[in-house]
């Protein structure tokens, strides 16, 4: 099955956002994973949360293709504690994450429920 995709929520410069609320992580991201489209590494955070009651791991995968060369490094695995975690991850570094074609992959442990939101920091303030 192909990964779901998620969108950026932009972080306004010189202004507010109000705390969105993310999507939601089911059965079907812990199966198939999350794609990020059209992917700006260096200004991407990702927020995940954790509703399971056991710490869950959420992974940030490697890239993959000639523009990936830190990929060696391998996956980024972050734990996010049971029941209320919160975990934020990023910005990244392209040439460790980007996949091929302008995307990142982010992974969920079997089991893991709560939320994931992707923002994308401004270029310039």
């Amino acid at each position: 099955m192909p990964r779901t995709a998620v969108s950026y929520t932009p972080l306004v410069p010189n202004a507010h956002l109000t705390d969105p609320a993310g999507t939601t992580i089911d059965a079907t991201l812990v199966t198939n994973g999350v794609v990020i489209n059209n992917v700006d590494p260096e200004h991407t955070l990702i927020r995940v949360t954790n509703t399971a009651g056991s710490a869950k791991n959420v992974t940030v995968k490697a890239g993959s293709g000639s523009a990936a060369w830190m990929a060696g490094q391998g996956d980024l695995v972050q734990s996010v504690a049971l029941t209320s975690g919160v975990e934020w991850l990023g910005p990244f570094t392209s040439a460790r994450f980007q996949q091929q074609g302008s995307k990142m992959y982010v992974d969920f442990a079997s089991g893991h429920t709560g939320s994931i939101t992707v923002f994308k920091l401004p270029r310039a303030l």
